[in-house]
């Protein structure tokens, strides 16, 4: 018990010393002149669910949960976005040759296919990122079309 009593306010003290850690926020606060709905033709309703429940982790446009303000959290969230925009970042998808493009989009729609995306870590907080049937069928046809549409262009 005696233990306790001295480690305890030691992991208080680290714990509120973490919370003036500075991040860097991932918002950029405006749609980039290189986002895929700007080079492909993005139907509304697929952008938007493109919005809903990917562009928190594959853009420059993270939409931060209240716990994002508390580390550990904030460094685990951001961590995750740096791995997700490395993946694959919709913001900067018109920088991306026209091989890299064709391959993503194919690797978009294996990851709906096999149900990798969005990660279920991501939907245990964010329910409603989850992607139903429809809305996989909708991305999956548009995926098909503007892959066609890019490797006919080649």
């Amino acid at each position: 018990m005696r233990g306790y009593k001295r480690i305890l306010p030691v992991l208080i003290i680290v714990f509120i010393g973490l919370q003036f850690i500075p991040s860097v926020r991932n918002q950029s606060g405006q749609m980039a002149i290189n986002d895929i709905s700007r080079i492909y033709n993005v139907p509304k309703n697929i952008h938007a669910v493109l919005v809903k429940s990917c562009y928190d982790c594959h853009s420059n446009n993270t939409n931060y949960p209240w716990y994002a303000n508390v580390q550990p959290f904030r460094y685990w969230l951001d961590h995750h976005v740096e791995e997700g925009k490395k993946e694959l970042n919709f913001n900067d998808y018109g920088t991306y040759s026209k091989r890299r493009q064709s391959n993503k989009l194919r690797a978009i729609g294996s990851s709906i296919t096999d149900d990798t995306m969005p990660l279920s870590s991501y939907l245990l907080l964010h329910r409603e990122a989850k992607l139903s049937e429809e809305e996989k069928s909708q991305i999956l046809k548009w995926v098909e079309d503007t892959r066609g549409s890019l490797l006919g262009s080649r």
